[in-house]
């Protein structure tokens, strides 16, 4: 199923992109992906509290999920 901004690209796939941590980590990883030149950071969404009661992804078919976890140093 495609998403309705893609009918005017078929060349292009949606991508969606998550970050979870803290407040201060997930600003600072907003801001090393402009770094790299990848996303400005206006691109992004506000930031968005977790509820307590989780999250829950649910894909379209025949999408795929990778999952990346990496740590930084704090202070």
């Amino acid at each position: 199923m495609r998403d309705l901004g893609d009918l005017s690209h078929p060349e292009r796939e949606r991508l969606q992109h998550l970050i979870i941590g803290s407040r201060d980590g997930v600003q600072g990883a907003i801001n090393h992906l402009h770094l790299l030149r990848y996303a400005e950071p206006f691109e992004w969404s506000r930031l968005f509290p977790v509820p307590e009661t989780g999250l829950v992804i649910i894909p379209q078919p025949g999408e795929v999920f990778s999952y990346l976890l990496r740590y930084r140093q704090m202070g």
